[in-house]
């Protein structure tokens, strides 16, 4: 019996691709974080995949082999933009706007999920000049789902 159940792990574990393939997406949303809500909030997801050693150069000592691509050819023009609310408005900072940025976000990963990603990471940030009488910034956020390939 115990022979008969090694002997049929065997013949699963023969089976299963044990390097399966991953791909992975990141949706990234910025929330405008300017006083008197001047900023723009988005939820940004592209639609097109790049490929980095397209735009990717090797600089050595004795050889500078630079990439003709020119930074335009990076740029996507296939991608999602979702309208979020802004942090602030003339009032101050406006809670209802984080709480609805917070519905339409919960959405997108919702979304995401029944398309079969799952969140692996998420990264954020805020960017801010922090000056006198500063009123530029954003808060970003890197959600990073993957998945695996079909």
């Amino acid at each position: 019996m115990k022979k008969s159940l090694i002997v049929l792990a065997v013949c699963l574990f023969a089976f299963m691709d044990l390097s399966a393939q991953v791909e992975y997406k990141i949706v990234t949303s910025v929330e405008s974080i300017v006083p008197s809500g001047l900023g723009r909030s988005r939820i940004i997801s592209a639609n097109e995949n790049k490929d980095f050693k397209q735009y990717t150069s090797t600089q050595t000592a004795e050889d500078n082999t630079r990439n003709k691509s020119k930074r335009g050819d990076i740029r996507v023009k296939d991608f999602d933009e979702t309208k979020l609310l802004n942090f602030y408005n003339l009032g101050g900072i406006r809670f209802q706007n984080i709480a609805a940025n917070d519905a339409v976000i919960t959405s997108k990963i919702n979304s995401m999920i029944e398309e079969g990603w799952e969140l692996a990471f998420v990264n954020s940030g805020v960017e801010s000049d922090a000056g006198k009488d500063d009123g530029q910034g954003i808060f970003i956020t890197r959600y990073i789902f993957k998945r695996n390939k079909s």
